[in-house]
């Protein structure tokens, strides 16, 4: 039925009951797209108000946060599009409407964005200190009869929240859309016929008969049920997921909902893959190609060799902390395999995070490493029999049992196991052949990734970008997978502390053994030196405690000076795979004084040349670094209308990153130093400056000149474009059309979430 509210009388007007019916998919969703699914999309949206389709604007908000790491019990899952459908089952789980109106009052939502209104900010003024906007913020989430108290409280905590609002027309329309009942009218997405034909034959591949097909579909639904799918020749826009489904194919989509991908479906199903619904927002857009020719390596990789299977594992707490027992009867090289020909895919499913913040995963690593990959044919989990049946039972992984009482015992058993692993494979490798250059796999682009660390987010991208980090990961099988498992497909935002400290601890071990890895590559003597930099201070207690001991005695195949050693790796990796790297760096990495790319127009080589010299230098020297945040976009405007976007990633420096907590008491400010990139690195802008070309040699020259707060604040009156700019949404957006613009499938609106108050 129909929406009715009494509207305050500000908004009862003739006009207002004449006009024509507004309607949803058309007037409503771009609306909500362009102001408000910034912060609205995924599981941190504010209250879990998700405004990126009709199914989370009728499910609303809950008080209920998803993130919560001191919670004893894990609570109940409210996945959209999963665990309920229609309002009705909503409001079951707990969820309150921000539509209807209730006791003679406007909805809840009018009243947002009416309070928002009555309060904007000064245009491109800083925020009033008061007003906290950081992403760890409590949210209020009232409820219709607590919105007076609210608004007395929190006078500038109207919608859109903390930055430029609505245009005239935009409020208009939507107050209209309330006044009218608020209806939805939105229409699912529906594939083209190609891509009917191409969901057809994956869904008979993955629901073919047979033990054997079952275990590996089983295995490929648990490597991407987080993918957006796309298919070759398919709609520019659609995107698909796959799901086990209640009904079979050539009928309406049941989904089938489980905390986990691994848990037990609790009934016949069927894998089927339908298109993704609402907006699609960056944070969440992992995405994964499909084609004919993917789908006959899939056959090629998996059923090529004479393997047998008696029975199809269950399903169950061990099933899921050991997927190297579970999936065994698979050749571990069609298994590997498939993960390397999409490796970055893999990577950002746990790097970029499952769950929207990552920090479970991210304060475990460095702000910016490269990874890294063992070759198939060197690896002797995949080549080596006897050795993987002795490796895999202690490859198991915790996190599955979430007995508060029992964490410390939990925890010390699976490390323990992982422990004995690493011996082993310390001990077996040393009577292989000595490491080389073969040693790394090279099959294609997704070869050498570059990951970048921004607090509580991060990103991955093909190629090696930036200076020589100070530590790389080289991933064998078991880690890859491991990390992978324990990551993305056991990690349940949901659950309770135990579980979320196990799975983070754990984490810190799986960094630990890639980084043992590398270090195999350089000469033995040079090793120590390098490990002790890299676990300072603190990181030696965390040595003795619970990691293994490196190998510093087996030599490397690979010759190399001892003194500078891992910087003569990385100069001879780039050299020896220039045509994989898909992103060469002249920009951070000058060579002959030539420090842009290749090819470009005068005006954009000349702006790179000066924005090199932001690039690499310690913050001790250089204090503007001290100053900006750790994802920067730079809008750099041509006379010809275009513009170029580059991300300014500030690396931050820590004695060791080996503990859960005490993050800034391994903090090394001093040692911060800042890449330069085209492109945009990062789902969460923190801050965005804009400017003309021919004024980069002078934002530059600024930028070096900043010594205190007081220089900077004039850096940014000159070229930010802060959250209370008027045209902020425009240059916000411009971003995502960047990305539209210059990598098509990887598009999305941006977080905002994270956007500085500088």
């Amino acid at each position: 039925m129909p929406r009715r509210f009494l509207a305050p009388l500000a908004l009862l007007s003739a006009p207002l009951f004449a006009a024509e019916p507004v309607s949803y998919s058309r007037d409503i969703q771009p609306i909500l797209t362009d102001k408000c699914v910034a912060c609205h999309a995924c599981y941190d949206s504010p209250c879990q108000l998700n405004l990126g389709s009709g199914e989370g604007v009728l499910r609303g908000a809950s008080k209920a946060p998803v993130y919560d790491g001191t919670r004893t019990q894990a609570q109940p899952t409210t996945q959209l599009f999963m665990d309920a459908h229609g309002e009705t089952a909503w409001r079951n789980k707990g969820f309150f409407s921000v539509l209807q109106p209730q006791a003679g009052q406007a909805a809840l939502l009018a009243r947002m964005l009416e309070l928002g209104r009555s309060n904007p900010p000064a245009a491109n003024a800083k925020l009033p200190d008061e007003l906290d906007i950081d992403i760890a913020r409590e949210n209020q989430c009232p409820l219709p009869g607590e919105f007076d108290a609210y608004a007395r409280k929190f006078a500038h905590a109207g919608m859109p929240f903390a930055v430029a609002g609505l245009s005239d027309a935009e409020y208009a329309t939507l107050q209209r859309w309330l006044q009218q009942g608020a209806a939805v009218d939105e229409q699912a997405l529906q594939p083209s016929p190609a891509e009917q034909r191409q969901v057809a034959d994956w869904e008979t591949f993955l629901n073919a008969p047979g033990a054997r097909e079952s275990l590996v579909n089983r295995w490929l639904y648990e490597h991407l049920f987080l993918a957006h799918l796309y298919f070759e020749g398919g709609e520019a826009g659609h995107f698909f997921q796959l799901v086990r489904s209640r009904t079979p194919s050539g009928q309406p989509v049941d989904p089938i909902a489980t905390r986990r991908p691994n848990d037990d479906p609790g009934s016949d199903f069927y894998y089927r893959l339908r298109p993704i619904q609402g907006v699609i927002v960056h944070k969440t857009h992992i995405t994964y190609p499909l084609s004919a020719q993917k789908l006959k390596r899939t056959r090629e990789l998996f059923y090529a060799s004479d393997w047998t299977v008696d029975a199809v594992p269950g399903y169950g707490a061990h099933r899921r902390a050991n997927p190297f027992e579970t999936f065994q009867a698979i050749p571990a090289q069609a298994r590997y395999q498939f993960m390397l020909d999409n490796a970055e895919y893999f990577v950002r499913t746990f790097i970029r995070g499952p769950v929207c913040r990552g920090q479970i995963a991210t304060d475990v690593i460095r702000d910016n490493f490269w990874a890294l990959f063992q070759d198939p044919q060197h690896d002797l989990y995949i080549t080596d029999a006897e050795y993987r049946a002795q490796a895999t039972p202690l490859l198991a992984m915790p996190g599955q049992f979430d007995d508060i009482g029992d964490l410390l015992g939990l925890w010390t058993s699976y490390r323990d196991k992982r422990n004995e692993y690493e011996d082993l494979r310390r001990e077996t490798y040393a009577q292989a052949p000595l490491p080389g250059w073969s040693t790394l796999w090279a099959g294609n682009d997704n070869a050498l990734l570059s990951i970048f660390r921004h607090h509580d987010s991060a990103m991955v991208r093909k190629g090696l970008i930036g200076e020589v980090p100070q530590t790389l990961w080289l991933m064998d099988y078991p880690l890859l997978e491991r990390t992978y498992y324990q990551l993305v497909v056991n990690f349940d935002v949901y659950g309770n502390v135990s579980h979320q400290a196990q799975t983070r601890l754990y984490f810190d071990l799986i960094r630990n053994g890639a980084e043992l890895n590398f270090l195999r590559l350089l000469p033995a003597d040079s090793r120590k030196a390098y490990l002790d930099d890299w676990y300072q201070n603190s990181g030696k207690l965390k040595m003795w405690l619970d990691y293994t001991e490196a190998d510093f005695d087996t030599p490397s195949g690979i010759v190399l000076p001892e003194p500078g050693a891992k910087g003569a790796f990385a100069q001879r990796l780039l050299a020896r795979y220039a045509s994989l790297n898909a992103r060469p760096d002249p920009i951070n990495r000058c060579k002959d004084a030539e420090c842009h790319r290749a090819g470009l127009p005068s005006d954009l080589a000349d702006a790179e040349q000066a924005l090199s010299r932001l690039s690499s230098r310690p913050a001790s020297g250089f204090k503007v670094v001290e100053q900006l945040p750790e994802a920067t976009l730079l809008r750099v405007e041509r006379a010809d209308g275009r513009r170029e976007v580059y991300s300014l990633l500030r690396n931050r420096a820590h004695s060791n990153v080996a503990f859960m907590t005490g993050e800034s008491l391994r903090y090394q400010p001093g040692l911060d130093t800042l890449t330069v990139y085209p492109g945009v690195l990062t789902s969460y802008p923190n801050f965005v400056f804009s400017l003309r070309a021919d004024e980069v040699p002078a934002f530059v020259a600024a930028m070096e000149r900043v010594r205190d707060q007081a220089a900077f604040d004039r850096v940014v009156e000159r070229w930010g474009i802060r959250r209370s700019h008027p045209e902020f949404w425009r240059y916000f957006h411009d971003l995502s059309a960047y990305i539209r613009e210059t990598e098509p499938v990887e598009a999305g609106v941006l977080d905002m979430n994270r956007y500085r108050n500088l």
